[in-house]
């Protein structure tokens, strides 16, 4: 097993001192595994995220957890970074079971929303998301799966409580800062234990890989002009550990941000000299552009993720034409893009 995936093995593994990493199984997804910490407090255990609800991953959490000497029932609250279904629904889960507060922060609201609905629409956030990036055969792929079924709105509800601003969360021992930091989610949170030197950092920095900006069931307008203020907001605080939702522990937040900056700095080139040789589409864009850190070509991607290249590639283009090196108009309903 290569070193960057030794991350995945199942297990409690203490990175501070009474905080656990324990990362938990995700079916049939690229990242593989999720990490949710686990912070001892007098009154049992605060974790930070949930997990997928699956059989694995609650077997996973419940070994994991029995190794420190807790079970389920010894949880008092989930400090969720955002909605996404590989953070949230196992804390629904437990909840329904044990009575577990939840916390959420209230960008999250209008995703939410959608998702505890009866299911998507022609009339979609997402459908409408990518016909303004031109992306018929997408369109049609992903009517195609919702005619298949799978949206399951039980495995959604609302919080406990809704985490608003920038506020601190007092546990036992230790205090937490919650900071909104949008771009991933429009709701993603990150939660700072300054006096211990910690990031539980969500999605919002990772350390070998880039988030997905833009694609969500109510996106923000812009999303990548979010996601840069926020990597300015987090690279403002003290330099702590990075505490992942993906991937391993590492030392520096300040370093993998200074990265992350310079990833998209690079990108946004890349679509710029794009359009300049003629793609003009969100879709026509990400289709000249390579993909992960394999270089990968649009077209060897699944479906989902060809989704995310094209929002995010959206995102991007958004963004020249906000710094002015871009114009655009409509054509159909799709954002048209020229130098």
């Amino acid at each position: 097993m290569s070193q960057r995936s030794e991350w995945i093995e199942p297990g409690a593994f203490q990175v501070a001192p009474g905080v656990h990493r324990i990362p938990l199984p995700l079916p049939t997804d690229g990242l593989r595994a999720v990490n949710v910490y686990a912070i001892e407090d007098d009154e049992g255990l605060v974790l930070i995220d949930g997990g997928w609800s699956l059989e694995e991953s609650r077997r996973q959490l419940e070994t994991s957890l029995k190794e420190i000497g807790f079970g389920l029932a010894d949880i008092s609250r989930f400090l969720v970074t955002h909605v996404h279904r590989d953070h949230y629904t196992q804390a629904v889960a437990v909840r329904r079971e044990f009575g577990t507060r939840v916390s959420l922060g209230i960008g999250e609201r209008p995703t939410l929303e959608l998702l505890t609905a009866a299911g998507p629409t022609d009339r979609s956030p997402q459908l409408e998301q990518l016909n303004a990036c031109g992306a018929a055969p997408l369109i049609e792929r992903l009517r195609a799966v919702w005619k298949e079924g799978g949206h399951n709105p039980s495995e959604w509800a609302m919080p406990d409580d809704w985490i608003e601003g920038r506020i601190p969360v007092p546990l036992t021992g230790r205090e937490l800062l919650a900071v909104p930091t949008p771009g991933h989610t429009r709701g993603h949170l990150v939660f700072a234990d300054l006096a211990a030197g910690l990031l539980f950092a969500g999605d919002h920095v990772l350390p070998h890989i880039t988030p997905s900006i833009g694609f969500e069931s109510a996106p923000e307008a812009s999303p990548l002009g979010s996601y840069l203020a926020s990597l300015k907001l987090v690279r403002e605080l003290p330099d702590l550990r990075l505490l992942p939702a993906h991937g391993p522990v590492t030392d520096s937040v300040h370093s993998r941000v200074d990265a992350l900056l310079d990833h998209h700095a690079e990108r946004l080139d890349a679509c710029a000299a794009a359009v300049a040789a003629g793609a003009g589409t969100a879709y026509e864009t990400a289709r000249a552009l390579t993909w992960t850190r394999r270089g990968r070509h649009f077209d060897e991607l699944d479906m989902f993720n060809q989704m995310l290249a094209t929002t995010e590639t959206r995102a991007h283009l958004e963004v020249l034409v906000t710094q002015g090196r871009l114009r655009s108009h409509v054509e159909d309903g799709a954002s048209v893009y020229a130098p």
